[in-house]
């Protein structure tokens, strides 16, 4: 599910970040294929008249009291069940070793973020596992061997506090950029606490700012103010479980006396807000979050009132200096002019404000592209469009009327392109990062019109020779022209035999580009085996229209792509329903507990890790309110009888076959329930079907909270899918 981040001084983190609260990719490391016919409407039909029976008694909710000693047990006799099969075959040990030096690498890149003088870095590496924040000069980080400084040691705070903190980042004060904001998450989960830094002495502030453990944050406004959204105590957080009440707090005075800036209502998602430092363009922001893709954004005077920036509540909005930027998610008609869904429009911000409504469009889609992000530089804004999910830059350079538009010098023809300003308000240099499934991510700096400089490359973690990429498009029940990425050996035989990975996601707009994963490298292409990525409806590869046409009723739209991908493969021969195999993690997870109760004749093994499975009481779950606008609402008749249709707990038949099925997720999980995965292995596990259960102690939403952990869940997956589809 989308993860919650709060970068300083960019707008979109309020109607963004603040939505960010259910997708995770980061399982795209491990991920699965999928192959098989398509159910036919009788076996639908049965299914949602057995889903109807199931809800009505659920004989495993138990499981959903996390911690209680009970389902604990349970959890710790179905990782050793899993351990014994999986951990103790031949290769077992010798995957984990590799994966665990991968991600223990110091050959990895050090990503930075400029921070006044220094560029930050936060690493783990073998001797760090929870990790270090350290900073360096440019010209030292232009050197193969940088010398860092250390500014905060996770591990040595947690030796010295008895804790287990996991980073969770840092926002720094400028101008002098002295104090920081830190938070730090036990064991990995969304809620954080939030301490104060003191940059000069690299220690903690002693009764300096400090917000207890909940999901929220503090944001500065001055060296003795903050805003502070949070957990205030009883009704103080919405029904999803994040803060309903912000607050403007002084130093030196207790943070439950701090004044209340907004108060949202319970059935909101999201209450925020932004002090935005920009020089010369200071502004408060005020985000009132009421779903996903349903944001109210508001300016706060220096009085107190709050102006309402006046725009449909979908549009994803950007106040960046001078400049409105409006990322329409529905058509929107303004001075006369209508511009579609998808579209990228800017205003002066002071004169939209003073009643004024007229835009320029700086991109507007086509059937094969969509915008993917955009950074601004000092002076120019740098466009990052997906063509048929491929990368393709442009710049744009403010002016009267119509921006100048440039192609962004030096940039690659082939492979997923990032980029995002060094430095927006002093600088036109950006960082650019390019990566495909085969090659290693290189990091480079570029200025705006210059070729890029090369910084760092990251090493080959695993033997590439002798395979290709390709794309293709299958297509689906409806007719819609479905892309996928595949990379296979090149000499494939296309007999029908090879073991092929398929992995989607398919939600919350959230699009699957090529990326360089060494885990999937090591664990299945070096050892022969086909990867395969869906890019399905509920994504966001071809924009709005591409994730709105799978939302709620619509959902089964997403699994006949994934369906249609796989048999595919199927026709083309590259693999059969034996050698094939599904994964996805989070909404992925949802994914592939559908493939596993609709389409099981599809598939020889699915890995369904930190998943949604129960839909009838995801809601009820920890953060699973705020994801209604993505499902629907269980608890409303007619929500629910679309719903069922594709909640795997309630499809499941005990008299049917299903593919052997391994279930992963983290204790520690406060995003998705871990109820989700339990329930739903108890109830395959009484029904004698061929499943696996295992769940990580700590780790969050990400399912790990350190290399060791995350080698270990990978190995095991790995290793449960080439036993299955390998044979």
């Amino acid at each position: 599910m989308p993860q919650l981040s709060m970068p300083r001084r960019t707008l979109s983190t309020l109607s963004r970040a603040c939505q960010a609260v259910l997708v995770s990719t980061s399982f795209a490391a491990v991920s699965l294929a999928t192959v098989g016919l398509v159910a036919t409407s009788l076996a639908a039909t049965a299914g949602v008249a057995h889903a109807e029976e199931a809800a009505l008694n659920d004989r495993y909710q138990w499981l959903e009291d996390v911690t209680g000693d009970k389902p604990l047990d349970w959890v710790r006799s179905e990782n050793a069940r899993t351990e014994a099969e999986l951990a103790a075959t031949p290769g077992f040990k010798s995957l984990e070793s590799d994966v665990r030096t991968i991600l223990d690498s110091d050959a990895k890149i050090p990503g930075v973020q400029k921070i006044g003088d220094h560029y930050y870095n936060f690493w783990k590496d073998k001797q760090h596992e929870r990790g270090l924040w350290r900073r360096t000069s440019l010209a030292e980080y232009r050197k193969d061997k940088p010398q860092w400084e250390t500014v905060l040691d996770l591990d040595a705070l947690n030796e010295a506090e008895g804790e287990n903190w996991v980073w969770h980042g840092a926002q720094c004060l400028r101008p002098d950029y002295q104090r920081c904001l830190i938070a730090l998450s036990r064991g990995g989960a969304d809620a954080d606490v939030t301490r104060e830094f003191d940059m000069t002495r690299k220690a903690f502030v002693e009764d300096g700012f400090f917000r207890p453990e909940a999901k929220g944050g503090l944001d500065w406004i001055d060296r003795d103010t903050v805003y502070v959204y949070t957990d205030f105590g009883d009704g103080s957080m919405t029904e999803s479980g994040y803060p309903r009440i912000v607050k403007r707090w002084k130093r030196g005075t207790e943070m439950s006396e701090a004044e209340v800036v907004y108060e949202g209502r319970a059935d909101d998602m999201y209450i925020a807000a932004i002090h935005d430092d920009t020089p010369g363009f200071e502004r408060d922001f005020v985000s009132r979050t009421l779903a996903f893709y349903n944001d109210e954004l508001y300016v706060r005077g220096d009085d107190g009132a709050l102006s309402k920036i006046d725009v449909p509540n979908s549009v994803n909005k950007n106040v960046h200096k001078q400049w409105l930027m409006l990322e329409l998610r529905e058509p929107y008609s303004a001075g006369g002019h209508e511009y579609p869904a998808g579209s990228l429009i800017a205003a002066n911000f002071d004169d939209f404000m003073a009643g004024k409504r007229e835009f320029t469009a700086l991109f507007t889609p086509s059937e094969s592209t969509s915008l993917a992000s955009y950074t601004w530089t000092r002076d120019h804004l740098v466009l990052n469009v997906l063509d048929d999910v491929k990368s393709r830059l442009s710049v744009l350079t403010p002016g009267e009327g119509e921006w100048k538009r440039s192609e962004f010098t030096g940039a690659p023809d082939f492979g997923t392109i990032s980029v995002g300003a060094v430095d927006p308000d002093d600088s036109d240099a950006v960082w650019m990062t390019v990566a495909d499934y085969l090659t290693p991510t290189t990091l480079y700096m570029a200025d705006i019109g210059e070729q890029p400089e090369a910084l760092k490359s990251m090493p080959a973690f695993f033997d590439a020779s002798g395979k290709v990429i390709e794309q293709h498009f299958a297509t689906s029940e409806d007719g819609t022209r479905v892309p996928y990425f595949l990379v296979r050996p090149e000499g494939l035989a296309y007999d029908g035999k090879a073991p092929t990975l398929l992995y989607g996601y398919g939600g919350f707009e959230i699009s699957l580009t090529p990326g360089y994963s060494a885990a999937v490298g090591k664990g299945w292409l070096e050892k022969g085996g086909v990867y395969a990525v869906a890019n399905i409806r509920g994504g966001g590869e071809y924009g709005p229209r591409w994730h709105q046409a799978a939302l709620k009723a619509n959902r089964h739209k997403a699994y006949e792509d994934f369906a249609a991908v796989a048999k595919d493969l199927v026709a083309r021969r590259i693999t059969s329903p034996a050698h094939l195999g599904a994964q996805g993690g989070s909404n992925g997870g949802l994914l592939t507990g559908n493939m596993l109760t609709q389409y099981p004749e599809l598939f020889g093994a699915i890995v369904v890790q930190v998943p949604l499975l129960d839909m009838q009481r995801y809601h009820k779950l920890l953060a699973g309110a705020s994801w209604m606008a993505e499902y629907g609402d269980p608890d409303k008749p007619e929500e629910w009888a679309f719903i069922q249709t594709f909640s795997p707990y309630h499809l499941f038949d005990p008299g049917r076959e299903y593919p052997p099925t391994i279930f992963m997720t983290s204790t520690r999980d406060d995003r998705v329930h871990p109820g989700h995965a339990r329930k739903m292995a108890a109830q395959m596990r009484d029904a004698d079907k061929d499943v696996r259960y295992y769940e990580n102690i700590e780790g969050g939403h990400g399912g790990a909270a350190n290399n060791a952990q995350a080698a270990h869940m990978s190995a095991l997956a790995y290793t449960f899918l080439w036993e299955q589809l390998a044979e």
